[in-house]
């Protein structure tokens, strides 16, 4: 395992130098869920909330926060995001929504954080549109499944 590159020589937080790298195609895939009461998801499904289509509101919130990483995350990079794609999949059998974020860019540095951002405020989207008739939803097992692009090349999650 490499050093951690957020720390400078006498250990003080810094942002990373990534002037000098060339600019790659770069690609991140990140997933979680949020699980929930069976009726919950049925209300999803059927486009019943009152607040409106959570998925599509869900989605929008996911590829805005992707574009707001660098905001959240004090030593992100602002990068040129080239695109996003949100993927909100229904789990009756689970009761629960599976998330699935692709960001790309072509940069100096790699879009990990942006897809595990746009993933994590999907599923705090589709929290707040629902916690008014289940309270009890979890967020769970938010992780980056694919990575490609850079010096450091590709890296995929192993299948169990």
């Amino acid at each position: 395992m490499s050093d951690l590159t957020h720390f400078n020589p006498s250990g003080d937080a810094h942002m990373v130098d990534v002037g000098g790298k060339p600019a790659t195609e770069r690609v991140a895939v990140a997933e979680g869920y949020i699980e929930m009461q069976p009726e919950t998801l049925d209300l999803i499904r059927s486009g019943g909330h009152r607040k409106g289509d959570v998925l599509a509101v869900a989605r929008l919130a996911g590829i805005m926060a992707s574009k707001r990483t660098a905001d959240l995350i004090p030593l992100c990079h602002p990068i040129p995001i080239t695109h996003v794609d949100l993927a909100l999949e229904l789990d009756s059998k689970a009761h629960r929504v599976r998330c699935v974020s692709t960001v790309k860019t072509v940069g100096a540095t790699g879009v990990e954080m942006e897809a595990l951002t746009a993933t994590q405020v999907a599923l705090l989207t589709i929290y707040d549109m629902c916690k008014a008739v289940d309270r009890g939803m979890t967020i769970q097992s938010v992780r980056l499944l694919h990575k490609a692009g850079g010096n450091s090349g590709s890296w995929s999650r192993p299948v169990p």
